[in-house]
């Protein structure tokens, strides 16, 4: 892992307390780094955040290819009964995907998760976005 990728993503856990995990993967899916909240016990495996991080970087591809028509895609998320997961991509002007930011909340963060996305996190990876974009990623 690369210390870049580490720091932001210990910079993302300590941004809000109902911030459960945050991992970056390349546009493979391939994780690269991840933090996870103090004292937290997973929901998923090593593994099973592995193949997670697969799915969501293939889905941010098949989203992107849609921005022309929709406009810029800030994230997604998906709602759970024990979860709220997110997605952001990281992308240069060109919508070609370099990494993909995973983000899990409590599930009782409900509406504030949005504020807390694009308020605090998309912020910090916007502020980054040029370093994201230097350093290469596997595909």
């Amino acid at each position: 892992m690369k210390p870049f990728f580490q720091e932001f993503c210990d910079k993302v856990i300590a941004l809000d307390k109902s911030i459960r995990f945050a991992g970056i993967a390349d546009g493979d899916g391939h994780l690269v780094a991840t933090a996870e909240r103090k004292g937290l016990k997973p929901l998923l495996t090593p593994e099973e955040r592995a193949q997670y991080a697969i799915t969501a970087a293939t889905r941010q591809y098949t989203r992107l290819r849609w921005e022309y028509m929709l406009g810029k895609i800030n994230y997604a998320t998906s709602n759970y009964a024990k979860l709220v997961r997110a997605t952001i991509p990281i992308a240069d002007e060109n919508s070609r995907l370099f990494y993909v930011l995973l983000l899990s909340f409590d599930v009782e963060a409900g509406r504030s998760v949005h504020e807390i996305i694009m308020e605090k996190i998309i912020p910090l990876v916007r502020k980054n976005t040029d370093k994201f974009l230097r350093i290469p990623s596997r595909s």
